[in-house]
C-alpha cells in the first residue's frame, strides 16, 4: 500500500459532520481532526439563537473555525429543525459525533449530599443528557443517512461505563448505556439500511479539563488531589491525558480506514480499563 492510498483513507474531504458538544475539550478536538481532514464540520449549540440560522464559530479551545446552528440534543425538535438547516445549507450529513455530555452539582453525591437525597431533577438531566442527548441526534441524522445508505456515527461514552466510579453514580450509568447502545444501533443500520453506515464510540480516559480540574488538581499546591492520585495509581501509563491524544482513534473510527469497524467501543485511557488494581 502506498503513502497516497493510506492518505485517502484518511481524507474526508467535503463529507459533512455534525458534532455535538463541539466547544468541550473532547468534542472540539474531534471538530478541529475533521477539519483538518478535509471534512464540513457544523457545531450544534443550545445558546445560539434558533432563528439565526449558520454562523461562523471559532472554538475556544482549540482555535478552528467552523460553522454552527442552534441544536439542543435533549429536544427533538430542536434537533429536527437543525437537521432540516444543514442540510439545506450543506447537503446531507455524513457523519455525526456525539460529544455532548456532562454532570452535574446536584447529581454528585458529597458529604453533605448523600446517594438516597439525591433530588431527582439533577439526576433525570445527567442520564437525560448522556442518554437522550446521543440517542435523539442519532435518530435525527441517521435518517439522512438511512435515505443516502452511507454514514458514519461516533459516541462519546466514559471509563465510568467500565468501572464505576465513586460520587457520581448517574454518570456511570448514563456511560455505560453507551457501548450497549452504539452495538445495537450499528447492527441495526447495518441490518435494516445499509452495511455503509457504521457505528462506533470512543471511551476517553482521565483527561485534564476547566470541568474536572478542581476534582484533579489542587489550584493552590498544583499537585494531584487524592482522586487524581488514585486515577494516577490506577492509570498503567502513570498520566493524565494530554490534549491532541483522541484525534487518532477519532479519525480512524470516522474514515474509511476503519471501513469494516463496526459497533464497537475503543478506550483511549491509558491502560485504566485494563488494569485490575494487582
Amino acid at each position: 500500500m502506498s503513502l497516497d492510498e493510506v492518505r485517502a483513507m484518511f481524507d474526508l474531504t467535503g463529507k459533512t459532520f455534525v458534532v455535538t458538544g463541539g466547544s468541550g475539550m473532547l468534542g472540539g478536538e474531534a471538530a478541529g481532526a475533521l477539519l483538518s481532514a478535509g471534512a464540513n464540520v457544523v457545531v450544534l449549540s443550545r445558546s445560539l439563537d434558533p432563528k439565526q440560522g449558520p454562523i461562523n464559530y471559532t472554538s475556544p479551545l482549540w482555535g478552528w473555525q467552523a460553522k454552527a446552528v442552534h441544536g439542543d440534543v435533549m429536544n427533538r425538535a430542536s434537533l429536527v429543525e437543525a437537521a432540516t438547516t444543514i442540510k439545506a445549507q450543506f447537503g446531507p450529513v455524513y457523519g455525526l459525533v456525539n460529544a455532548a455530555g456532562g454532570n452535574k452539582s446536584t447529581a454528585i453525591t458529597s458529604p453533605e449530599l448523600t446517594f438516597c437525597d439525591l433530588p431527582e431533577e439533577g439526576l433525570r438531566f445527567v442520564l437525560d443528557l448522556n442518554i437522550l442527548g446521543t440517542l435523539l441526534p442519532c435518530q435525527i441524522f441517521g435518517q439522512q443517512m438511512a435515505e443516502r445508505g452511507e454514514g458514519v456515527i461516533l459516541n462519546y461514552s466514559s471509563m465510568g461505563a467500565y468501572r464505576p466510579i465513586t460520587k457520581v453514580a448517574a454518570y456511570c450509568a448514563a456511560k455505560a448505556a453507551i457501548p450497549n447502545f452504539t452495538a445495537c444501533l450499528a447492527v441495526h443500520m447495518a441490518q435494516n439500511h445499509s452495511p455503509k453506515i457504521r457505528v462506533n464510540a470512543i471511551a476517553p480516559g482521565f483527561f485534564l479539563s476547566e470541568l474536572n480540574r478542581d476534582l484533579l488538581i489542587d489550584r493552590q499546591s498544583g499537585e494531584l488531589t487524592e482522586r487524581g492520585q488514585l486515577i494516577i495509581s490506577h492509570t498503567p501509563m502513570g498520566r493524565l491525558g494530554q490534549r491532541g491524544e483522541t484525534v487518532s482513534t477519532v479519525l480512524w473510527l470516522l474514515s474509511p480506514a476503519s471501513a469494516f469497524v463496526t459497533g464497537v467501543t475503543v478506550p483511549v485511557d491509558g491502560g485504566f480499563e485494563a488494569y485490575a488494581g494487582v
